[in-house]
C-alpha cells in the first residue's frame, strides 16, 4: 500500500469513536505514555493523544517519511511526536511505554510477526499493556461476486501473501503471539471492521475500491479471465462495490495483554 493515495485512504477510514472504543477496552488511560506503531498519516495518533489527556504522551512510529511529514504538519501538538523508524531495527531509543498500540500493521509482515511483537513488548514498562488489532480473512468475505472476480481476488490475496509478505489472516494469530510471550491478563474481542450491505457511503466506497485496486495492481497475479487485463478487473470490482445487492464484511480481532516485569 505504498501509494500516493494511501495517506488519503488512511485519513478517510479512521474514526475517533472506533479508536476510543478499542483503546479503552484494551486499558488505555489518561496520563499514559503511548507508542502508535505503524502510525501512518498520524490521525490515529492524534486520537490516542486526546484519550491520554494533557498529561499523556504519544509517539507515532512509521517508516514512511512522506506520511510522517504529513502527520507532523497536520497533527503535531505538544505531547504528540513522530519518529521515523525501521521496525526491524532496535527501537530502544524510543524509551519505555505504558501502552503500545499496533493496529492494521502485522498484516503487512506475515513472516516475522512474532519477532516484531516480541520487539514491541520489550518497550513496555512493568504493568504496561500491548494492544494488537488486525483483520482476519482480509478482503475475502463477499457475496455477489462473479466467479471470475472471486477467483481473481482470492488469487490476488494468495499472490500478495507469497510475494509481498501480506497476511490476510493476521487477526487469528494475535492471541498466540501474546500467549507465547507469556503476557498476563490476555483478553480477546471479535467484531466486524467492515459490514456493508445496501447503498454504500462515499467513504466506504473509496476505501474498498482503493484497497482492492491498489493492492491487486501490485501483485504478479495474471488476470487471465479478464480479456482487458487489470483495467477490466478494476471496473468489475467497482461495479460490485457499487451494487446495493452485494454483501461484504471483514472480521476484526482485538487482543490485549499485560507485561508484569
Amino acid at each position: 500500500m505504498e501509494n500516493q493515495d494511501e495517506i488519503e485512504r488512511l485519513e478517510r477510514k479512521t474514526g475517533f469513536d472506533a479508536v476510543k472504543e478499542q483503546a479503552t477496552w484494551a486499558g488505555l488511560k489518561e496520563g499514559m505514555r503511548v507508542a502508535d506503531i505503524g502510525c501512518g498519516s498520524g490521525r490515529t495518533s492524534s486520537f490516542l493523544k486526546r484519550l491520554t489527556g494533557p498529561d499523556g504522551e504519544v509517539v507515532g512510529v512509521d517508516f514512511s517519511e512522506e506520511r510522517l511529514k504529513y502527520a507532523r504538519e497536520t497533527y503535531g501538538v505538544e505531547g504528540l511526536n513522530f519518529a521515523q523508524k525501521d521496525i526491524y531495527e532496535p527501537l530502544e531509543e524510543l524509551g519505555k511505554f505504558d501502552f503500545i498500540w499496533v493496529r492494521f500493521l502485522l498484516e503487512y509482515h506475515r513472516e516475522k510477526q512474532y519477532q516484531l511483537v516480541q520487539s514491541f513488548s520489550e518497550l513496555l514498562n512493568a504493568g504496561g499493556i500491548l494492544c494488537l488489532i488486525d483483520l482476519d480473512h482480509n478482503s475475502l468475505n463477499h457475496y455477489g461476486l462473479t466467479p471470475r472476480l472471486e477467483k481473481a481476488i482470492s488469487g490476488g490475496m494468495l499472490s500478495l501473501a507469497e510475494h509481498a509478505d501480506f497476511d490476510p489472516y493476521a487477526g487469528r494469530r494475535l492471541y498466540s503471539h501474546m500467549y507465547d510471550l507469556q503476557l498476563n491478563d490476555i483478553d480477546v474481542k471479535v467484531g466486524t471492521h467492515h459490514l456493508i450491505f445496501g447503498e454504500i457511503n462515499e467513504v466506504d466506497h473509496y476505501n474498498w475500491f482503493k484497497k482492492i485496486s491498489v493492492g491487486m495492481s501490485n501483485t504478479p497475479y495474471k488476470f487471465e479471465d479478464f480479456p482487458g487485463g487489470f483495467k477490466e478487473f478494476e471496473k468489475e470490482c467497482k461495479d460490485f462495490i457499487s451494487d446495493p445487492r452485494r454483501f461484504t464484511y471483514t472480521p476484526l480481532i482485538s487482543c490485549r495483554g499485560v507485561k508484569l516485569t
